[in-house]
């Protein structure tokens, strides 16, 4: 078989494109390839009907999958139309999209790589530059959204992202069964959901269920405004309130660490972790000096109890018994004199409806927190993004484990889950030891494009 015939097949092109030759650079580490046509008429990319080639463009360069070791490229002259109906236009080429200087074939690689790595990591394995990845990205979120069809949505997730200095936000808002984001907005003002919601018919508004999200103002005033019984379906659930338990127990830690060592007492001297974990869930290793831990330590062993006791709300079938659980729970947090656990009951007490709310629907906003916390924004790139549109698309293209996550249903064992602890203690770890880029891109958020982020995989489908 000769070259010419090979590359013919490997990229799939039909009559009336030809590969004419192929050249091989061993030197330059690079195989050439060269295409033409061989018709005198060819279609309009408007109207598809036959017209006659008006001219060719110089010639222009794509770059294709590599040949084993080798760069391979190919170079091609485009052919524009003169159409009576719609002017003169440059054909649709078989072999890439308009405007992309990457072939259909190079860009479905690219976006695996793209969500399976960090950006940085993807351009030194694909061997591209900063700029032509994020081009990539945008056309594959372009194509994602062009092709998106309209569903019920039943379970929406709404969070913030600060994306760069100076309090400056994105907010996202996620399909929490289906886990694929709906929307992203700049800013976190009550103006900036309006949008999201405005965007919606009145038809599709009603049939939302629940809403999940933190106890931000402006997000519950525009959800209460736009949905009709908003204020019941607002659900401000279990992986935000038991954020806010955890730091409260790390805030009681600290101050009772800092007044051991005033008296050169080193017993909570690296324990920090160990008090982020669910009862059930602290390790083996850990397990004899956590119990001893829990028994000499009053205020942080008290603190660790009441934000464990608070995990029970869950476990209730009804929201009159998740009402009257939480009741109790504050009543008993205001008595302590642990300042931080005191706060937490004061902040939950005026959204405890909607707090118990979970308890009949079920819904959890952890997806759309971990799209907003671990998208590649999470790294100091996502403070130096060239334009925000960068930023939009690389929560898009990136993907998160969402079988981790039980999203809906209530746990067989009366002992709630902890995945909220653990995801927690485990967000606090990776910024405490500086994080990793790449590992921050691999767990990112589901695309808006989770089916067709991605060019066809077929050459000849753009």
């Amino acid at each position: 078989m000769q070259d010419t015939e090979l590359y013919q097949r490997i990229l799939g092109l039909e009559s009336p494109w030809k590969v004419e030759r192929v050249l091989l650079d061993v030197k330059g580490g690079s195989v050439d390839i060269f295409v033409e046509h061989h018709e005198e008429t060819l279609p309009c990319p408007t109207c598809q009907k036959a017209c006659a080639i008006y001219d060719h463009t110089p010639a222009r360069s794509w770059r294709h999958l590599d040949s084993c070791q080798f760069k391979t490229v190919l170079h091609a002259r485009t052919p524009r139309v003169d159409c009576g109906e719609h002017g003169i236009h440059q054909v649709t080429l078989p072999w890439a999209e308009p405007r992309s200087r990457f072939t259909a074939m190079f860009e479905r690689f690219a976006i695996d790589v793209l969500r399976e790595t960090s950006v940085l990591g993807a351009t030194k394995i694909l061997r591209i530059s900063w700029d032509e990845a994020f081009g990539i990205m945008g056309r594959a979120v372009e194509r994602g959204l062009a092709r998106r069809v309209a569903v019920p949505v039943e379970y929406v997730g709404i969070d913030e992202k600060a994306i760069r200095k100076g309090h400056r936000y994105l907010t996202i808002a996620t399909d929490l069964r289906r886990s694929a984001v709906l929307w992203l907005g700049e800013d976190r003002k009550t103006a900036t959901l309006d949008g999201f919601w405005q965007s919606w018919t009145p038809e599709r508004r009603a049939q939302v269920k629940a809403v999940a999200m933190d106890m931000w103002e402006p997000y519950f005033q525009s959800t209460a405004a736009h949905l009709p019984e908003g204020a019941t379906k607002i659900v401000h659930d279990r992986f935000h309130i038991m954020q806010h338990a955890n730091d409260a127990v790390d805030k009681v830690r600290r101050s009772e660490h800092f007044a051991l060592m005033r008296e050169n007492d080193r017993t909570l001297e690296k324990s920090r972790w160990m008090w982020l974990y669910a009862q059930e869930n602290v390790p083996e290793k850990y397990a004899e000096r956590f119990a001893e831990l829990r028994r000499i330590t009053t205020r942080t062993g008290k603190a660790w109890m009441l934000k464990e006791d608070l995990r029970y709300l869950w476990a209730q079938d009804t929201v009159g018994a998740g009402k009257a659980f939480l009741k109790r729970w504050m009543r008993w947090a205001k008595r302590t004199t642990l300042q931080p656990i005191a706060k937490l009951a004061a902040m939950i007490k005026l959204p405890y409806r909607n707090m118990s709310a979970h308890v009949p629907s079920q819904s959890s906003n952890a997806h759309a927190s971990w799209s907003a916390s671990s998208s590649g924004l999470k790294s100091r790139a996502s403070f130096s993004w060239k334009t925000r549109s960068r930023c939009r698309h690389q929560v898009c293209v990136s993907r998160v484990p969402c079988a981790s996550f039980r999203v809906f249903g209530r746990a067989s064992s009366p002992s709630p889950s902890s995945h909220g602890q653990r995801q927690y203690a485990g967000s606090i770890q990776r910024k405490h030891r500086g994080g990793s880029p790449r590992h921050a891109s691999r767990i990112a958020v589901a695309a808006i494009v989770r089916t067709s982020t991605a060019v066809a995989r077929s050459p000849t489908t753009s």
